[in-house]
């Protein structure tokens, strides 16, 4: 059986990250939900109004055999702007920070390595904002979030938003997509 690790990711709107990390070899799972703040149990509702602490993430749960903690982080920073605070697009709000919840000491000394390695060779505008934090807590979304953009691909969302995030992750990185 293989051996499997999770990371919290927090990109803006969780529909966007899931559709995106769903489509790579060695994901065995992504659930959309809520981490980072002190609510227990908190509701998308709740989380949309900012005032919770709680980013809009997704858990990812992979085969370290299959794709690496590296090709992750590789994917999240590309599939997301990490110069802007507590925004993505046209989601404004704490909710929609850049942030990865990590696991274990590792996954965390990984995100700062990277973090300093992008900014030195200058791969954005702005300096990164990308917040770290231990996944401590992890609460799940409702039912109608999980896999959104699969059963709604026909919404504008989906066609303005996720979709062009989906065809630049197979365009950049088809090696990391599933067979």
């Amino acid at each position: 059986m293989a051996r499997t690790e999770q990371v919290g990711f927090g990109g803006g709107c969780f529909w966007c990250t899931e559709a995106v990390f769903l489509e790579l070899k060695g994901v065995t799972a992504v659930t959309p939900g809520y981490a980072g703040g002190d609510l227990p149990d908190p509701t998308y509702e709740q989380v949309s109004t900012g005032t919770t602490g709680h980013a809009e993430v997704i858990l990812v749960e992979y085969d370290p055999g299959l794709i690496s903690f590296g090709q992750l982080l590789d994917v999240f920073f590309m599939s997301h702007d990490p110069t802007t605070r507590n925004r993505q697009g046209n989601d404004i709000g704490t909710q929609y920070r850049s942030v990865v919840f990590y696991a274990t000491e590792a996954q965390h000394a990984a995100v700062v390595q990277r973090i300093m390695m992008l900014e030195k060779e200058s791969r954005y505008p702005g300096p990164i904002v990308t917040e770290t934090a231990p996944l401590t807590a992890f609460y799940p979304a409702e039912e109608y979030h999980k896999r959104y953009y699969e059963r709604h691909a026909d919404r504008s969302y989906s066609a303005l938003v996720i979709r062009p995030k989906v065809e630049h992750l197979r365009e950049a990185h088809p090696e990391l997509l599933r067979k």
